[in-house]
């Protein structure tokens, strides 16, 4: 990024990059980085694709930043499962960051296209129980954060490379579909 848009950047998540609670993210590890890290990279991706697709540019980042906003990992609480910890996620932003309805949004759905795999291979994660409306980002900001998230996990997970190359056809498929109207 340039320093006039590393700037606006930080200016948008300062309070939130300094937070004490959020910088416990730090310690967690995800996808092989800390959780902090991850988002981050989120964050620095949706608020450059803002950019591109006209979305807010405000909302989309501080959503890219927060879409993972848990602590612990995955399998130590229920709340934190792998389709459930949006929804905690956005909860503890709601929390802490008085985050509004686009940002709430766009973070609850952040994992939309495992939602969709669910749904077609009901075999994985059996004791998930999701819905695809309830989880379908209804946002341009959403859209972004989705695609921001699986994007950058693409890239930590190499060892994982063809479930997440198929994780990206599938999404790109579907917002083809959604977007053709």
């Amino acid at each position: 990024m340039t320093k006039n848009k590393n700037k606006e950047f930080e200016s948008l998540v300062s309070d939130i990059i300094n937070n004490e609670y959020f910088l416990e993210t730090k310690k967690d590890l995800h996808h092989g980085t800390s959780k902090y890290e991850h988002s981050m990279r989120v964050a620095k991706l949706s608020y450059k694709l803002a950019r591109i697709f006209k979305a807010d540019i405000k909302d989309t980042t501080r959503a890219g930043l927060l879409h993972d906003f848990f602590l612990g990992t995955r399998k130590e609480k229920p709340e934190n499962s792998y389709l459930r910890h949006p929804v905690t996620a956005m909860n503890n932003a709601k929390k802490y960051f008085n985050v509004n309805d686009i940002e709430a949004e766009a973070i609850k759905t952040h994992m939309f296209h495992q939602v969709l795999l669910k749904k077609l291979f009901p075999f994985i994660n059996r004791k998930e129980k999701v819905s695809v409306k309830e989880f379908k980002p209804k946002s341009k900001e959403g859209w972004i954060i989705c695609a921001s998230d699986l994007l950058v996990s693409i890239m930590e997970c190499e060892r994982f490379q063809f479930t997440y190359v198929a994780n990206v056809a599938l999404l790109l498929v579907f917002n083809i579909l959604m977007f053709k109207n």
